[in-house]
Order: structure tokens, then sequence, then C-alpha cells
């Protein structure tokens, strides 16, 4: 069995880094990511996909990237369940970056590749 994802867009805001409760650093970042074909109107559309970096990966994208920037992602799909009070459960499906890749960046600083 194989759960693997590659995905190449731009960061749609700055990245910051948080913690965890027992001090893992994470960050969410959403990329624009285009389709490669026109729509119905002659347009390309964009997805929209969330990804959370842990650790060096979160730190070092926070430090060398920001909005606009594109990122090649590597990672896996993996989905989360939170029962709600009333007893229906919401799913919840993101990216867990296992690497990043800096395709553009405005930065003096540059760092082509930071893996997990």
């Amino acid at each position: 069995m194989l759960n693997q994802v590659v995905l190449v867009g731009r960061l749609t805001k700055d990245p910051e880094v948080s913690k965890t409760d027992n001090n893992k650093q994470y960050s969410y970042v959403t990329l624009a990511v285009p389709r490669s074909f026109k729509n119905m109107n002659g347009e390309y559309d964009t997805d929209f996909i969330d990804c959370i970096l842990w650790d060096g990966v979160a730190k070092s994208t926070k430090d060398y990237c920001k909005k606009g920037d594109i990122v090649g992602v590597k990672g896996r799909i993996q989905t989360d369940v939170v029962e709600k009070e009333d007893g229906t459960k919401k799913y919840y499906t993101n990216i867990v970056a296992e690497r990043v890749t800096f395709l553009s960046s405005n930065s003096d600083k540059k760092i082509d590749e930071i893996k997990e």
C-alpha cells in the first residue's frame, strides 16, 4: 500500500511556527495549486491544499519562505476525526509534509531542500 503526495504550489501566507504542549514545533501552510486543465469558462481553477509541517521542516520553511513563494511538498495524506458534542463526526484531511523543496524565494538566504 502507498500513501504519498507530491505538490507544487505557492504559499498563500507567510509561514508561522507554533509549539505543541510538549514543545514540538509545527506550522500549518496552505498551498495554492493551479489545475493543469481549463474549466468550462476557459480558466484554470486553483486548489487550496492545507499542509502541516513539523519541527525542522516547519522552522526552515518559516525562515526561508514567505507568501507567494513556490514550494514543493512531498508527504502523505492524513485524516483526523473529531467527535462533536452532539455525537456527529467531523473529518479533517491534511497533507503531512515529509520534505519541502524551496523552488523560488526572494530571500538572500536559500536552502534547496529540507527533510523531516
